[in-house]
């Protein structure tokens, strides 16, 4: 599966998070380590995320956001 992530500078090297799962980021010195880091963060945010959810029940919901 893919996720698209957001990729600063910084003055210490990157900074990468993923926008589609709140608070999970990472960093790096070099690009190349700032991917591959956000890439092991966001492999541990779903696996607690699964772990969390379990006997929950879950549904989805549409959302119209066309204006009157």
């Amino acid at each position: 599966m893919q996720y698209p992530v957001n990729l600063k500078q910084t003055e210490e090297g990157y900074t990468v998070w993923c926008p589609s799962l709140p608070g999970c980021a990472s960093q790096g010195t070099t690009k190349e380590e700032a991917l591959e880091n956000i890439q092991d963060a966001i492999q541990s945010y779903l696996e607690v995320a699964q772990e969390l959810s379990q006997g929950i029940e879950s549904c989805y919901v549409e959302v119209n956001l066309s204006h009157a």
